[in-house]
């Protein structure tokens, strides 16, 4: 009678095992199609009949730390270093700022006054901020314009580099900001980093730190008059030109008014953060969302004429990708690329509140 009683039981336990079997196995093949159908996309692109498919494909893969390896799946060395010939990481140029072009308006004499500058922007609240909508094909972000670059400072905290980093968020409550984006490139190792140690030199106060890092592929630094440069030869460009605040990453994007040439810029689709100035002393900070559905990212070149587009005479790539990140109006307003939160760097541009520098 017992062992009767167990027979439907042991039936139903069998039933139950072989449903999971069965959509384990569902779940599996399709995976296995899935993974072959994106091998074959990606083959087709590399191995298709466009060669400008294929390059973008290879940048865009190539300037990540997690999927880089994509690219080697379809392509050797030495195919791989022909598509990144000539590209700002493979070049040495030689450029020089003209500060002359920039000269730096006063602030407001009334605090609060609804400002529209001279690119018909208004500033509709009276803080000496405006806030832009970027759009693209293959992207879209923010462009915040701050009108007195006498607020613009670097955040870094010297006592924390090589021990640990902070998000922009940290860094926009540790100097008591208002708005802030993400800074200078750092040391990863493994993707492992803690985001702490900076990869080139920074300035603080006119302070350099990390000075042995040098300035990288593209140091901007903020002088002593407020003026964003860009165009460093080597760090004694930074107390020869009394940079007060600065951070390296690059590319150069603008010089002078003109985006460096579409060689140069080569790049793929990825989200990204830039700084720049107009003639007028506003600084530019931009920051594009990417490696989304709808919003796969943008490259140099739209970068450069997005920078110019709002006025700028000099512009400078920083550190994108996951990094890319911008606070305002007490939050992120863009959509992290980090699959696991907000990264920590160890350096930031931040914007002061009104008056906070005189005030000390």
């Amino acid at each position: 009678m017992d062992e009767e009683l167990l027979r439907p039981e042991e039936t139903t336990g069998q039933k139950v095992k072989k449903i999971l079997l069965r959509t384990l196995i569902i779940v599996l093949v399709t995976l296995l199609l899935l993974v072959g159908l994106l091998y074959s996309a990606m083959f087709v692109i590399c191995r298709g009949p466009s060669p400008m498919m294929r390059d973008l494909f290879v940048r865009t893969v190539r300037e990540t730390s997690a999927i880089g390896f994509l690219a080697d799946l379809y392509l050797s060395p030495e195919e791989i270093a022909a598509i990144e010939a000539g590209s700002a990481a493979d070049r040495e140029i030689e450029v020089s700022t003209d500060v002359g072009l920039v000269e730096v308006s006063a602030p407001a004499d009334e605090p609060n006054a609804v400002r529209t500058d001279a690119w018909g922007y208004s500033d509709e609240d009276g803080d000496g901020l405006i806030l832009a909508d970027v759009k693209g094909e293959s992207y879209a972000g923010y462009m915040l314009i701050v009108l007195d670059p006498s607020r613009v400072v670097l955040g870094c905290v010297p006592s924390s580099l090589g021990v640990r980093g902070y998000t922009v968020q940290e860094f926009v409550e540790y100097y008591d900001a208002v708005a802030g984006i993400n800074g200078g490139g750092f040391a990863d190792p493994n993707g492992q980093g803690n985001g702490s140690m900076p990869d080139t030199l920074v300035v603080k106060d006119g302070q350099v730190y990390c000075g042995g890092n040098g300035i990288g592929l593209g140091f901007v630094g903020i002088d002593d008059q407020y003026r964003l440069r860009v165009g460093f030869r080597d760090a004694q460009d930074v107390y020869d030109w009394n940079i007060r605040e600065g951070a390296g990453y690059g590319p150069i994007l603008v010089v002078n008014g003109e985006a460096m040439d579409e060689g140069y810029l080569a790049s793929g689709l990825n989200p990204r953060t830039a700084i720049g100035q107009r003639s007028d002393g506003a600084i530019l900070m931009l920051v594009i969302e990417g490696r989304q559905p709808n919003r796969l990212g943008a490259t140099m070149t739209d970068l450069a004429q997005i920078m110019l587009d709002f006025g700028a005479m000099n512009a400078c790539n920083l550190d994108g990708g996951s990094s890319s990140m911008m606070w305002y109006d007490g939050r992120y307003i863009n959509n992290t690329a980090s699959v696991i939160g907000i990264r920590p760097i160890p350096t930031s541009f931040l914007v002061l509140k009104e008056g906070a520098r005189d005030n000390g």
